[in-house]
């Protein structure tokens, strides 16, 4: 199964970023410090090429500190890019934000009259709303533990010539790379019914056994698990948490959601999903079989197997009218 979400409003995100960049100087994208490769959206990236950055890694509490080591190391070594990690609910680390703001773009914000234009992105669920009612002292934006809850743009003054364009959280209308799919959902990027709970779960068993096998066994109190394969290990994990039905078997749908839940709480530990090496390599393999699909698909289309896309001119040209009743 891919993973795959990008309702409607979120291509009218794409166009509003298109006209607002224009008149930004420095662009913030936050991305989960759980998975900073596969929450960093190559569509911005695209968008946003010809402006400086600022990579938060946003929710660090949850995170791996080693490894969010090491993924500030990786994005601070890009030109023109700036990284630092935070946590949202710390009202004081959310200031941090201004000051390499002010270093990317130090020729702006310098009077009202050239006011600092900061425009904030990130995929859906990642925190931004929270840092911004962090950041203003109030609930000037929607903040929910789920997917795709702010919908529209909004200026907010910060300071006197700093203002910050807050933009709903987008994702790309397709992901090349798999566990980027599976990790987005774990973490609770994606839609719900954008993906199946329990094969999300299984790709989360196997990326934790060799990964965080002492978390896993800490937090399950699972002996002699490390034989099991990840369907038996998500079945003991039920059963340790009493996801039980009728006849003592397992909920195994109920037993993916408990897991899922573990770790987007961080009830099961600091984690993080993917190392900046690990990230690269995906990547690599991700766009190789996209180019080979794309390679397949024109020779379906050459051999008249698939149709050509409806040209412009007559998918505007007006519909003939309906004879009257």
């Amino acid at each position: 199964m891919a993973v795959q979400w990008f309702p409607g409003h979120m291509h009218l995100t794409k166009k509003t970023i298109e006209e607002r960049i224009k008149h930004i100087d420095v662009v913030i994208e936050m991305v989960d410090a759980r998975l900073p490769g596969s929450s960093a959206n190559p569509m911005l990236a695209a968008l946003t090429s010809k402006r400086p950055s600022l990579k938060v890694l946003n929710k660090q509490d949850l995170a791996d500190p080693v490894r969010t080591a090491l993924w500030l190391a990786h994005y601070n070594a890009r030109e023109g890019t700036r990284a630092i990690a935070l946590d949202t609910t710390d009202g004081n680390a959310a200031r941090r934000l201004i000051a390499p703001c002010r270093e990317l773009a130090p020729t702006r914000g310098e009077s009202l009259a050239r006011p600092l234009r900061v425009m904030i992105c990130g995929i859906p669920n990642v925190g931004k709303s929270t840092l911004i009612n962090r950041l203003v002292g109030k609930s000037a934006a929607k903040a929910a533990d789920e997917a795709g809850v702010t919908r529209n743009e909004q200026r907010i003054v910060l300071e006197d010539a700093l203002h910050l364009y807050d933009t709903p959280g987008m994702l790309w209308p397709r992901i090349i790379v798999a566990q980027s799919g599976y990790n987005l959902a774990a973490s609770g990027a994606v839609g719900r019914n954008a993906f199946d709970d329990q094969e999300v779960a299984l790709e989360l068993l196997d990326y934790l056994k060799p990964s965080y096998p002492q978390l896993l066994a800490a937090r399950y109190g699972l002996q002699d698990w490390e034989a099991l394969q990840s369907e038996e290990l998500l079945e003991a994990i039920g059963r340790s948490r009493g996801a039980l039905m009728a006849g003592n078997k397992v909920n195994m749908q109920k037993a993916a959601e408990l897991l899922i839940h573990d770790f987007r709480s961080g009830a099961l530990g600091r984690i993080t999903l993917e190392t900046p090496e690990e990230y690269a390599r995906w990547l690599a393999e991700g766009r190789k079989l996209d180019a080979e699909r794309q390679l397949r698909k024109d020779e379906l289309r050459r051999e008249g197997h698939i149709r050509a896309k409806t040209s412009a001119a007559k998918k505007t040209a007006p519909r003939p009218k309906r004879p009257a009743r």
